[in-house]
């Protein structure tokens, strides 16, 4: 009987277009409960499907400050998040809650 062999799951290898890429950032919006982290991994897992050196670039941060900042380990301040979402050609929309 031959082992099962397995791999860790990467997200950013399956966010080829950007319209694949804002689905995956609003469902991880929705799904957030606020976690401010939580969203700038789902940005972080983007970034990587993109290229993280060429959003580095674009947003005009290190490479190395990009990959902190959104690792999902911090809470990286909002003007990074602007700057990383349009560097990623990403608008963020506001919309009121219906409660």
């Amino acid at each position: 009987m031959s082992k099962t062999k397995t791999t860790r799951y990467d997200v950013a290898e399956h966010l080829r277009t950007p319209e694949e890429m804002a689905a995956y950032l609003q469902a991880c919006l929705e799904e957030s409960e606020g976690d401010a982290a939580f969203v700038a991994k789902a940005l972080g897992d983007i970034a990587r499907a993109k290229g993280m050196t060429q959003v580095a670039r674009e947003a005009g941060l290190s490479r190395e400050s990009l990959y902190k900042a959104l690792s999902g380990d911090r809470t990286p301040g909002f003007d990074t998040i602007l700057k990383v979402t349009r560097a990623l050609g990403i608008e963020l929309h506001a919309t009121p809650l219906h409660t």
